[in-house]
């Protein structure tokens, strides 16, 4: 919804009946501005549409560590109980050992510094970046004390995108919530329902969010209809 401002983002999801919004740095909520982060906050209180979280786009390892300071204090004044960072910008096969270190390095800064603010850090869980892969992501989050987002992986088929949730369940703090196939081409929610059923069967016993990432087109008109979707997946 980058093409709303943040009230009418929030009139969308309000209407949709939907509990909370991730709200992103790259458009309603930037980084180094926490006037306006508590001015979206204050909104989404008045409609009562909760935050989940800040979707940063701070690179741990390219990024500098201090560039974190202001993604922080967006997310403080947000009331954000959790920012999303991303995992560098080499996908696992081609990082080296030098590329790792560094992410490790940002990520546990990162997450040191907003344990003292009581905000939980998780990665996007995403190709190229170290996050593309399970046995890269369970790795990473050993090392750097991060918990981890999901999502289908682009073009993977529904049995190996279960497989690999289900390995790394206990470490997942959100969902995003999307449909697309056969690679990037937008689908509604429902296109993949064997894919989303057993998703839920593996997470009906986890207390995470579940959020909308994208619908069709962009368009703010489908969002009621892809909640209504995901509320009955979630609840079958």
């Amino acid at each position: 919804m980058r093409q709303l401002d943040a009230t009418g983002v929030l009139e969308v999801a309000a209407a949709a009946g939907l509990a909370c919004v991730e709200w992103g740095a790259d458009r309603h909520v930037p980084p180094g501005d926490p006037r306006t982060a508590a001015d979206v906050r204050r909104r989404g209180l008045d409609l009562g549409v909760a935050v989940a979280s800040y979707g940063s786009y701070f690179r741990a390892g390219p990024d500098d560590p201090a560039d974190f300071g202001a993604v922080l204090a967006a997310a403080v004044a947000l009331g954000a109980p959790r920012i999303r960072i991303w995992a560098g910008v080499t996908g696992s096969a081609g990082a080296t050992a030098d590329q790792r270190g560094s992410v490790v390095a940002g990520a546990r800064s990162a997450v040191a510094r907003a344990a003292d603010a009581g905000v939980q850090v998780a990665f996007e869980f995403h190709g190229g970046t170290l996050t593309d892969a399970v046995p890269s992501t369970l790795d990473l989050l050993d090392e750097s004390g991060a918990a981890t987002y999901w999502q289908p992986p682009v073009g993977m088929p529904d049995d190996l995108a279960l497989a690999g949730l289900a390995q790394i369940l206990d470490r997942v703090a959100a969902v995003h919530a999307f449909s697309w196939w056969p690679r990037q081409e937008r689908r509604p929610l429902l296109a993949r329902e064997a894919l989303w059923r057993g998703a839920f069967s593996l997470l009906r016993s986890h207390d995470i969010d579940c959020l909308l990432e994208f619908v069709p087109g962009d368009d703010p008109a489908a969002v009621a209809g892809e909640a209504a979707a995901l509320r009955r997946l979630a609840a079958a």
